[in-house]
């Protein structure tokens, strides 16, 4: 009887181990992101001069971020090195939004942001 109890500990304890091994902690805006809303870039300010070097300045290039010290990985302090890294903040911002680290975008900046990319990410 005892054996058997022993059997049906074990087993017990290897079907614990194997259904807690299954599991991790994803973030689940990451492996499901809301879909951004369409944005109609015909009507959409997406100049980089009057809407996107503003927004960079105030949410990206900040201390402790992406100014002159580069703490953030890359400097965003003028169009060349934004315009670098368009691909990388369409990922991070605009699809994952998971920068800036201050917070999400609004949606009103976001459709700037991709407009501006899909654009071309000119420098007007």
């Amino acid at each position: 009887m005892q054996l058997y109890y022993r059997k049906l500990h074990a087993g017990l304890i290897m079907l614990v181990l194997v259904i807690t091994a299954g599991c991790k902690y994803d973030k689940e805006e990451l492996l499901y992101p809301a879909p951004n809303p369409p944005s109609n870039c015909a009507t959409t300010a997406a100049s980089f001069s009057a809407n996107i070097f503003p927004l960079m300045t105030a949410k990206c290039a900040i201390p402790g971020c992406h100014d002159n010290t580069a703490s953030g990985g890359r400097v965003f302090q003028n169009y060349s090195q934004i315009s670098v890294a368009k691909d990388r903040i369409n990922i991070r911002a605009v699809i994952q939004k998971t920068m800036p680290a201050s917070g999400t975008l609004t949606t009103e900046e976001i459709n700037m942001l991709k407009c501006w990319i899909e654009g071309g990410g000119l420098n007007n």
